[in-house]
């Protein structure tokens, strides 16, 4: 279970830059509100005081469509803002989504730092040390990677009438909006708009991991598949919060350094 740790350190990190992001977020809130009787938690509306042609570009600017790729890295094509009024997407875009997630440049070098980080013992026997063992085990993590992409967002989703999309709602507390980007994982909305269990994910994810079992040998026992399939869900949760966070922190950096 050694591959964990490494999707919880960047969980946490992740975790740990929002909490100072909605920190002192509420600290400019009240700075000029000394004794408030009730403190903002989370991240201020900057809209809150300022006039209504303000108030009007910041409402343009929240429904902006997402960065497709935050940081300028990660890939973020599966990203719609949970504000705008919901309105189902065709079976054509949902394989677009998967495609790009797949294929967009970005994603070579995170499967390679993805390859790097987590070589595991068992992988290092299999496929061997150095350049070529890493090359080896790179072809392989690239292939469940792209397999599980084109699979929960792209091709179940269109079988089974399912939204393969991350509904960010970008507002609300530190700990709301946590546990929305974790509980993605295992709800989605249908086509119709309605809540259902993410069939997708865990069925998409499970299929991928029997893939990978036919060109990954150290996979063919139930606990290094188990593992397997656990890993790639982490992994799924872990973007879902980076997509939701990630936006406030770059905000917060970028902003700073503006400001500086």
């Amino acid at each position: 279970m050694s591959k964990f740790r490494y999707v919880f350190i960047v969980l946490l990190i992740i975790i740990a830059c929002s909490l100072n992001v909605s920190a002192q977020s509420t600290d400019d809130s009240g700075a000029g509100a000394p004794g408030s009787a009730e403190p903002t938690i989370g991240l201020p509306d900057p809209a809150a005081n300022a006039p209504a042609s303000t108030k009007t570009a910041t409402n343009i600017e929240s429904t902006k469509p997402p960065d497709k790729r935050l940081f300028g890295v990660v890939p973020n094509y599966r990203t719609a803002n949970a504000s705008v009024p919901f309105s189902p997407i065709t079976a054509r875009h949902k394989m677009g989504i998967a495609s790009r997630d797949s294929f967009d440049w970005p994603t070579y070098p995170l499967a390679a730092l993805m390859t790097f980080m987590m070589p595991g013992e068992e992988e290092t026997k299999a496929y061997g040390t150095g350049w070529p063992g890493f090359g080896n085990r790179f072809v392989r993590n690239f292939a469940d990677q792209t397999v599980g992409n084109m699979l929960t967002e792209g091709i179940l989703p269109s079988v089974l009438h399912e939204d393969p999309r991350y509904f960010r709602p970008g507002t609300g507390t530190f700990w709301s909006r946590l546990g929305c980007s974790l509980s993605q994982i295992a709800v989605s909305k249908k086509d119709s708009g309605k809540r259902t269990f993410n069939v997708s994910e865990f069925l998409g994810n499970a299929i991928a991991v029997g893939i990978s079992n036919t060109y990954s040998p150290n996979l063919r026992t139930w606990g290094n598949s188990t593992e397997k399939l656990g890993l790639m869900v982490g992994t799924d949760m872990l973007a879902n919060v980076i997509k939701e966070f990630g936006p406030d922190v770059k905000e917060r950096v970028f902003h700073r350094h503006a400001k500086n």
